[in-house]
């Protein structure tokens, strides 16, 4: 399925909207990115606005409070949605039935449910929307990739992911920290290493003794991986003293050797062989940005569309769900219950309609996952 692509000259011009932190880090982004042009910031609270305005430094940098609007106003090609997760929807739904192509944060939406409305959204208008899920983007992770395509059927991914940051805030509340607000990332980076979906998954949650966190923020799941592979994420946000990378500590077992990779360095394989290199994806949100330009320029695909996406939150659902119930829990059952919840709540008939011509959840997903991973 194609997208519209954007043809006017010079720079693309982009709108950041949510003027956290997050939505900051964009601007920084895009203002160090030669082929795109900060041309206004958007936000509910127009001191937030107009105070990340005035940390980039330009003059008479455009703020508003409502993304289309300003969008409009500012000249904008496309609009990047920075918001927190639960205004993803509504933030991305507006901005693809104005006509805009949008780069999202991380997760696609606050639900599975939701993300699915956004794809039926994106193909009803034609427009592009695509998911930062930044952690793909590193040298190290695709060149890991491509050292695995000597030995064969991969059999085992296992990834360890022990971190003790103190954020204070709302992750310090949160029912399922870990989980809900980290895990997709390793759940998004074994898609990408297997080229493969989740089939189910087993999970149980828990919280040490002397964790700082309300909800539980350690973790352990095994999922059954399409081809037959288990990927295996251990992990706790509680766990000082040799912490692992932000990317974690990587283990991948096939029939013929296993590569290890620290989730910074250069991987290494056994029994090592050469391996052709492979072209630079660019660095977490710099190599996303760079990827949707040239995807709203070109028309090439992209990781990361929303379709192809939606399969990574819906492992964090289904985890959460195994944990919660006790039992190994199958994603096409979320997938199922998912369509049901998105079709009872659309609220625009032409997203509806769109929705409903889907014969299959999953073969829909798939189709677009196997074109853009």
């Amino acid at each position: 399925m194609s997208f519209r692509t954007v043809e006017t000259e010079g720079p693309l011009r982009l709108i950041v909207v949510g003027a956290g932190g997050m939505g900051r880090a964009w601007a920084r982004a895009i203002q160090a990115d030669p082929d795109t042009e900060l041309v206004g910031i958007a936000d509910l609270f127009a001191a937030a606005a107009e105070s990340a305005a005035q940390e980039t430094g330009i003059p008479g940098l455009a703020v508003g409070s409502d993304a289309v609007e300003l969008a409009r106003r500012a000249g904008a090609d496309a609009i990047v949605n920075a918001t927190v997760p639960e205004a993803h929807h509504p933030v991305t739904t507006a901005a693809l039935l104005a006509g805009f192509p949008v780069l999202g944060e991380k997760p696609v939406a606050a639900s599975v449910a939701e993300g699915l409305s956004l794809a039926a959204a994106a193909e009803l208008t034609g427009q592009l929307f695509m998911v930062s899920q930044s952690r793909r983007y590193h040298h190290a992770l695709h060149r890991a990739k491509r050292r695995l395509a000597g030995l064969g059927a991969v059999g085992i991914v296992a990834v360890d992911f022990f971190k003790a940051p103190r954020f204070g805030g709302f992750r310090d509340e949160m029912a399922s920290p870990l989980l809900l607000d980290m895990a997709i990332h390793q759940f998004d980076m074994a898609r990408f290493l297997l080229d493969a979906d989740p089939v189910s998954v087993s999970c149980e949650e828990y919280n040490p003794a002397w964790s700082w966190y309300a909800g539980d923020a350690a973790a352990t799941a095994v999922f059954a991986m399409e081809g037959g592979a288990r990927f295996t994420f251990n992990g706790s946000w509680c766990s000082p003293g040799f912490e692992t990378s932000w990317n974690g500590s990587w283990r991948i077992s096939a029939e013929r050797g296993t590569v290890l990779w620290d989730g910074e360095g250069e991987p290494r394989a056994d029994p090592e062989e050469a391996v052709a290199a492979v072209d630079d994806p660019g660095l977490e949100i710099a190599g996303s940005l760079r990827e949707f330009v040239a995807a709203v320029r070109r028309g090439t695909e992209p990781m990361g569309r929303v379709h192809a996406n939606v399969m990574s939150l819906a492992m964090v659902e289904a985890a959460t769900q195994s944990a919660a119930q006790g039992r190994r829990v199958v994603i096409d059952d979320v997938l199922d219950r998912s369509y049901e919840a998105a079709i009872a709540t659309e609220r625009n008939a032409d997203v509806l309609a769109a929705m409903k011509a889907w014969t299959s959840v999953r073969e829909v997903l798939s189709q677009r996952s196997h074109r853009s991973e």
